[in-house]
């Protein structure tokens, strides 16, 4: 059954050499400013045997800023900081695509460059916690976007596109899931407008097909990746589908005409609708089922039911990953206590496998 992952394989214009990737991140380990460091691109290099990277998720503008020390990709010092990862990780013979993430109502004013109000779909507060620079606090209410200011997100994201290529990522992928804003637009609770962006199933999509469809005219559909969460399995920010069958299905019929070069879906519990997604979608297919073990995740691709297995916990614990799952060897333990932790700890220092 694992024969089937070593298959290489495509993701639009980027060349994959097997079907084993690593799932986005967060590890907040960037300077305060947002910018990557050497310690980050020795902890991706690590991992370059993968298939290929998602990034952690990387704000596209000052509003995107969800946890403190994530790293952003819209200046120049987030490029130039950025190129010392994607050079490290080609230079180890991987790919890297870096993940766009707004985090919208999922923010404190305390993470982010300007201490403005977290943006929203609409001003209604998340239920939960979010940790601080002064510990856990309550997310505050979010400021409602107006419509000009969604059609400027939009360009946030055209923009942070082209910045990921200039520092040298092989593509990036939309954030479009763990109730993060392109999911926020989605649901039926966190998005109450009355605009084009709100109401109707048609609406609720336009966000999300506007930023893909910028992104993807920006720097070529071939390198445009994007992530949803059908039914939030992480249930991140209490966000709610009323509508998933419907939602799901409508969303990738928009968006397959553009030939990206792959869905990556983080699934929960719907296999029927999991059945639907893949039939509907037109090329690669990347499948996160997250707590489950790698002969599992395998089967689907002998199954055909994805293209690409990707992997978190098990890419973060083991740099090698790949190697260990090649030659049978048991896997790190993985550090809880160092996911956020900061510095090397937790971070590059899990040992990778010797042969005895």
């Amino acid at each position: 059954m694992l024969n089937a992952l070593w298959n290489p394989t495509t993701a639009g214009d980027i060349a994959l050499p097997h079907r084993l990737a690593m799932a986005p991140l967060s590890r907040s380990r960037s300077t305060v400013e947002g910018v990557p460091t050497e310690l980050n691109a020795e902890y991706y290099a690590q991992r370059a045997s993968h298939a290929f990277i998602i990034s952690e998720g990387t704000q596209p503008s000052a509003d995107g800023q969800g946890g403190p020390m994530s790293p952003g990709i819209y200046t120049e010092e987030h490029i130039a900081g950025w190129r010392k990862v994607t050079e490290a990780v080609h230079a180890a013979d991987g790919r890297i695509v870096i993940q766009l993430m707004h985090s919208g109502r999922i923010s404190h004013p305390d993470n982010t460059p300007h201490g403005r109000q977290p943006v929203a779909p609409s001003a209604i507060r998340p239920e939960s916690l979010f940790f601080t620079a002064s510990g856990p606090s309550e997310l505050p209410v979010p400021r409602e976007l107006s419509t000009d200011e969604v059609a400027a997100t939009v360009h946030d994201f055209r923009r942070a596109a082209a910045a990921a290529i200039a520092a040298g990522a092989d593509g990036v992928e939309i954030h479009g899931a763990n109730g993060y804003l392109v999911h926020q637009f989605l649901s039926t609770n966190a998005n109450q407008r009355t605009d084009r962006y709100g109401g109707s199933l048609e609406n609720r999509i336009r966000f999300a097909v506007e930023v893909v469809t910028a992104v993807a005219d920006e720097i070529g559909a071939g390198r445009t990746g994007i992530r949803i969460s059908p039914g939030n399995p992480l249930n991140l920010g209490d966000i709610t589908e009323s509508d998933t069958r419907e939602l799901y299905p409508a969303l990738l019929r928009a968006l397959a005409p553009l030939n990206l070069a792959y869905l990556h879906i983080s699934h929960g519990a719907d296999e029927e609708l999991l059945y639907t997604l893949r039939k509907l979608w037109p090329s690669t297919l990347v499948l996160n089922r997250g707590g489950t073990d790698i002969p599992t995740r395998a089967k689907d691709v002998e199954d055909g039911l994805a293209d690409v297995i990707a992997v978190g916990i098990p890419a973060l614990a083991n740099p090698d990953l790949v190697e260990r799952i090649r030659a049978g060897a048991p896997l790190n333990t993985p550090k809880p206590e160092g996911f956020y932790g900061g510095g090397a700890s937790g971070y590059t220092d899990y040992p990778t496998y010797t042969a005895s």
